[in-house]
């Protein structure tokens, strides 16, 4: 029989080996499968096929509709704070903004206690210079540290 007493110590066991594990938010297949992998180029297919599934209309009316929900759990659950956010839910819908509008990226995100991390490549210099900016408008982002490299893609 579970008693109070089995079950905190049992219960927060789980919670902290799922605290310990960080998953990484990709902007598609071909970002990098951790921010501590090397970077590497994909491929021009690859690059196309992730930039016409970026821009087409079903995709991003699901990352609109991501990044929405993510703020409004965040109003409920912290009443609209910045602070107390999951880093999973920042890494998230920095991943989004990220995906919504940096077609052909290949971006791997991850976060904690609201500094980001993002690794990966992008196209162009217009689309890495943007990078840092859409990650603070997301609530919850103190800091963006970046390994990206600008990377047009190869054949």
């Amino acid at each position: 029989m579970i008693t109070s007493k089995t079950f905190v110590p049992a219960f927060s066991l789980v919670l902290l080996a799922m605290t310990g594990c960080q998953q990484v938010a990709k902007t598609n297949s071909e970002a990098p499968d951790s921010t501590a992998n090397q970077v590497e180029t994909p491929s021009t297919d690859s690059a196309k096929s992730s930039k016409d599934d970026a821009t087409s209309k079903i995709r991003q009316d699901q990352l609109n509709s991501d990044i929405r929900a993510r703020e409004q759990r965040n109003n409920t659950l912290n009443q609209g704070q910045a602070m107390k956010r999951s880093d999973n839910d920042i890494a998230s819908e920095v991943r989004s903004k990220l995906e919504a509008n940096l077609p052909a990226s290949a971006l791997a995100v991850t976060a904690k206690d609201g500094a980001v991390m993002v690794t990966g490549t992008v196209p162009t210099q217009a689309q890495f210079d943007r990078i840092d900016g859409l990650a603070k408008g997301i609530k919850g982002v103190s800091a963006v540290t970046m390994k990206v490299a600008v990377a047009p893609a190869k054949n």
